[in-house]
């Protein structure tokens, strides 16, 4: 009954420690996959999540409190090499703005809301600050942000690797625990 017991928790224990990977995963995949800044009247966005096909990267719209779509924003071609994408409005009037990407695939790098002040002074989303007199109208931007970085598919093979072999490893360990000792 004891041993049963035993098995039973380290078979628990073993099913939650595998499953930990795909709930680590899940978070960085939703994270935004695009990096907004301003300096003066310049939105400028980068990206890497985009491939290249026919020649297209994909397309940036920035779109103001107004707008509600792609469509409706003010749209700039993506530009670059496989390594990093990027895109530029200039001329931006003061305001709070959203930057959103799409790759030439049809599947969105991301999005992410910017505020454009009039000063000279460079700021990114982080920084940003809004007036006290107006209320933002697309709501809270929360989230991670700048904190996120986006891995690989080498790092985060190497990641689920080791995760895999100490689900291994416990799951030895346990096993050899739960057996009674024999002289």
């Amino acid at each position: 009954m004891r041993t049963n017991r035993l098995l039973l928790r380290s078979g628990l224990t073993l099913a939650a420690a595998a499953a930990l990977p795909t709930a680590l995963a899940g978070p960085s995949a939703a994270a935004s996959g695009i990096s907004v800044s301003t300096i003066g009247s310049t939105v400028s966005v980068v990206t890497s999540a985009c491939t290249q096909i026919n020649g297209s990267w994909g397309n940036a719209s920035l779109l103001g409190s107004n707008q509600a779509n792609f469509a409706q924003g003010r749209q700039a071609a993506l530009a670059g090499t496989t390594v990093s994408q990027s895109a530029a409005w200039s001329g931006i009037a003061p305001g709070t703005y959203t930057v959103v990407v799409v790759c030439s695939n049809g599947g969105t790098a991301g999005t992410q809301s910017i505020v454009v002040s009039s000063a000279n002074a460079p700021t990114t989303s982080s920084t940003a600050k809004t007036s006290s007199t107006s209320a933002p109208t697309r709501g809270v931007a929360g989230g991670l942000g700048g904190a996120a970085r986006d891995y690989g598919p080498i790092a985060i093979g190497v990641g689920a690797a080791l995760v895999g072999g100490g689900v291994i490893a416990t799951g030895w360990y346990l096993r050899r625990r739960s057996k009674p000792y024999r002289l």
